[in-house]
């Protein structure tokens, strides 16, 4: 009997771990991304602020997937998709389904601001994270030939937009780059006088951490040079300069790590509702309305589980769901009756800098030196690849003694 055909958009952490799950020989998926490789996003900040080459946080899907033998590859861009039809279309291909899985992910958001988008860089993929890599250290290749104090500042200046986790971490690696890192590299500037502000529209960073851990973050950062602000709303975007609150910033580079919106082929599926950032509303078994064969999973998917807990868009929720979309297809056929997905919160965690964390799961809250630890270790775990695991834990063990980076050379085209 022909295998049944499953589709699987995106080879991020909910469609890698789907895929891989669907070893049942009756099913035969296909799994599409526009890249060739999985990301490790965690750990996209690193890549930004030259402490992790690219390699070190990707892996090629094809080796990971090598020895699922009903699992095919494809590298293509999905365009739309006609759910009436059961067919994915995409700019090489179009191809009929009889399971589809969609988790394209998610992309930087502006809150209905796009024309802000020029002037930011977001933090989603490899390019971006390469682009801030080569944007920072001409920065300061650019500030070691300035003419006038006035250049130099503006040219050592950089806004990081979200005090989330990805903007603290962010923030906490640049000004340990410019205050350690790169301390006694210029002979003309002094790299320990770059600016680095963190903009947060409410009044705490890591707002969905408990306790005192926000506050810690924020005496933390501000201690390591970081200027933080918070109950700053953005108000306008431009080049070289943001206005928060009521503040002007002049600065050379904005990254953007305040909010994320679904993919743009969301909303392409017709009579499929979705929240105002593009995220699908999916039934509490991760299937969309209408069309039990169809499912949803990860940053794209807005959802209260069974248990009423608010789905986040975290790692750990995405390969939960990947997992339990693989169990429904394989174990509850078509009219029977599907078991809801459940949420299991594993904790949040946030690296601030060297030798500092937070960390929250199980009712418990721990902050400085054990949660880096932690962090570490959980995060090396997580990394797909022993290679990728040893290489990283060397990275970090001799960063960690020497204070350097190893990921340091320039390369491509400045933005300007």
């Amino acid at each position: 009997m022909k295998p049944l055909e499953v589709i699987v958009l995106g080879g991020g952490f909910a469609g890698l771990s789907c895929a891989k799950a669907l070893t049942d020989p009756r099913f035969h998926v296909t799994l599409v991304d526009r890249w060739n490789h999985h990301l490790f996003q965690p750990l996209l900040y690193q890549v930004a602020s030259a402490g992790l080459s690219t390699t070190e946080i990707a892996q090629p899907l094809r080796a990971i997937l090598s020895e699922h033998k009903n699992v095919t590859t494809l590298m293509d861009q999905v365009t739309r998709i006609d759910l009436e039809a059961k067919q994915v279309h995409m700019k090489e291909h179009v191809l009929p389904y009889d399971y589809l899985v969609i988790a394209l992910g998610a992309k930087t958001g502006f809150f209905g601001h796009n024309e802000w988008e020029p002037y930011t860089i977001g933090l989603k993929s490899l390019d971006d994270a390469m682009r801030i890599r080569r944007e920072v250290l001409l920065a300061f290749e650019k500030a070691e030939s300035a003419n006038t104090p006035a250049e130099t500042e503006k040219l050592l200046t950089m806004v990081v937009v979200g005090g989330g986790p990805t903007g603290v971490e962010m923030a906490g690696s640049l000004v340990e780059l410019a205050r350690v890192v790169l301390k006694h590299d210029f002979r003309r500037i002094d790299p320990t006088q770059a600016h680095v502000h963190l903009i947060e529209a409410g009044p705490k960073l890591l707002p969905m951490f408990p306790g005192d851990l926000p506050d810690y973050t924020a005496t933390r950062l501000t201690s390591m040079g970081v200027q933080v602000h918070l109950n700053c709303p953005v108000k306008e975007v431009g080049p070289g300069f943001v206005v928060a609150g009521d503040q002007r910033i002049q600065a050379n580079i904005i990254i953007w790590a305040a909010g994320v919106e679904a993919s743009e082929v969301t909303r392409t599926l017709a009579g499929i509702p979705l929240d105002r950032g593009g995220r699908i509303q999916v039934k509490p078994d991760l299937s969309l309305p209408g069309y039990p064969e169809v499912f949803a999973a990860g940053d794209l998917v807005s959802l209260t589980d069974k248990n009423g807990v608010r789905v986040p868009g975290v790692s750990p929720a995405a390969i939960q769901m990947g997992q339990h979309i693989a169990k429904n297809i394989q174990e509850y056929p078509l009219g029977q009756i599907r078991p809801d997905y459940a949420y299991w919160d594993k904790g949040s965690m946030a690296t601030i800098g060297r030798k500092a964390a937070v960390a929250s799961f199980a009712g418990m809250q721990v902050k400085g030196f054990l949660a880096w630890l932690m962090w570490l270790f959980v995060h090396l775990i997580f990394l797909v690849g022993m290679k990728n695991r040893a290489s990283v834990f060397i990275h970090w063990t001799w960063s960690y003694f020497t204070w350097k980076r190893g990921a340091r050379i320039i390369l491509g085209k400045s933005e300007d």
